[in-house]
């Protein structure tokens, strides 16, 4: 196998047969342990916040991907975690203090916070064996604002298998934009957001920026496998720059690919499950 993967896919050309069989076909019911989906409460922050699993049909422990949602999360990437399931993984989303349901106020610094009590609820003995996980194969993934808290969450958890980014966004690179523009595009971000103002979203984030640049985490991915997967929503240079970066460390285990589409995959959702179901699929169990 070779030690640098570079996804050769084309999202426009992606055939019938080229699609993995969890992408198109679902699997046989497993009467004895069929798929199901457990609602989650994770502890976090003081407060429990909201959370889903989707468990593989199968016996025993799964692999298991955690997802992370954007900000503020309006696609929050469902479909994904079905072909992860129906490819034999569970799938693990949740949403971050004061986002979407889950009690408390938003800030930025929470979700990392969040996605590490995620992680510890998941790993926990008595949670992994009620929900079938197998600790010794997690991966995390994120999309937009869950990429950045991805990247910095892999950046310093050893025990994961792989991480996965999705148009992640360098949020980190707020501090080099006018306030006043920061404040107007946080504006459009605040459905479902709790306890926060544009403008106290704008501030945390300049004030954090320097911290939270993806070349922060660099040296710290050389260890971890890497799908990198960009659009065209002005996010892909920033990604470029980071997975440079990260092989400049030593990291020989990124998979990157680029695929015409916006900051959704609106258009290429099943190019976007190929080439997650096909990168998880190739890690070493």
């Amino acid at each position: 196998m070779r030690s640098v993967f570079v996804l050769l896919l084309s999202a426009a050309t992606l055939g019938a047969q080229e699609i993995p069989r969890a992408i198109s076909t679902d699997p046989v019911h497993d009467k004895q342990h069929p798929a199901r989906m457990e609602v989650l409460h994770v502890p976090s922050g003081g407060v429990e916040i909201n959370g889903v699993a989707y468990l593989a049909a199968g016996a025993g422990a799964h692999p298991t991907l955690v997802l992370a949602h954007g900000l503020p999360g309006n696609e929050k990437n469902l479909d994904l975690a079905q072909a992860v399931r129906r490819a034999g993984w569970n799938a693990i989303t949740f949403n971050y203090r004061g986002s979407w349901g889950s009690p408390g106020s938003f800030r930025f610094a929470q979700t990392f916070e969040d996605m590490n009590a995620v992680l510890a609820f998941v790993r926990d003995p008595a949670n992994a064996r009620k929900l079938g996980i197998d600790t010794r194969r997690l991966v995390i993934a994120g999309h937009s604002m869950g990429g950045m808290v991805t990247v910095h969450t892999a950046a310093h958890d050893r025990g994961l298998k792989g991480a996965i980014l999705i148009s992640a966004a360098d949020m980190g690179r707020a501090d080099q934009q006018p306030r006043d523009s920061v404040i107007k595009h946080m504006e459009g971000d605040m459905e479902t957001l709790a306890g926060t103002t544009p403008t106290q979203m704008a501030d945390e984030m300049r004030a954090n920026g320097a911290s939270w640049r993806f070349a922060r985490a660099a040296n710290g991915l050389a260890h971890v496998p890497l799908l990198v997967l960009t659009s065209d929503d002005g996010l892909a240079p920033a990604n470029d720059s980071l997975v440079a970066a990260v092989r400049a460390a030593g990291n020989k285990r990124v998979t990157t690919l680029h695929v015409a589409t916006d900051h959704s995959w609106s258009d290429r959702r099943i190019a976007l499950e190929a080439a997650v179901v096909r990168w998880l699929d190739a890690l070493p169990h």
